[in-house]
């Protein structure tokens, strides 16, 4: 029976343990992303941060928690619009807007009809 108590006790120790580091990191990732902060009060939070983890983990949560949440989802939608311009970007055009494209040319007589079919076979590839 002791030897049960004490992997429990031991798991419930490092659940804690990792619970802490996620709070540690979302605190040390919400300094370096907070551009109104200035560099002095950073420094002061994280040397807090290495002697009174626990307090000054707290005491930050409490004073700058909504503040927290108010970056993350900026850093997330942000993140989000980079993503889909990324998207977009490479996505590129459709294949009838290629072939609209390609049709412009054809009307204007910059190419012929067998480039104009040449380029539509590559835009239905």
């Amino acid at each position: 029976m002791d030897s049960f108590l004490d992997w429990f006790w031991l798991l419930v120790y490092w659940f804690l343990f990792f619970a802490y580091l996620v709070i540690l990191f979302q605190i040390l990732g919400d300094l370096f992303r907070d551009r109104d902060l200035g560099g002095f009060a950073k420094a002061v939070w994280i040397i807090a941060l290495v002697f009174l983890p626990f307090l000054t983990a707290l005491i930050y949560v409490i004073a700058r928690g909504k503040g927290m949440a108010e970056r993350q989802m900026q850093a997330v939608q942000q993140a989000r619009s980079d993503t889909d311009s990324y998207i977009r970007e490479v996505a590129g055009k459709s294949p009838a807007e290629h072939i609209a494209d390609a049709k412009a040319l054809l009307d204007s007589g910059t190419i012929d009809a067998n480039e104009f079919a040449t380029l539509k076979a590559k835009a239905l590839a």
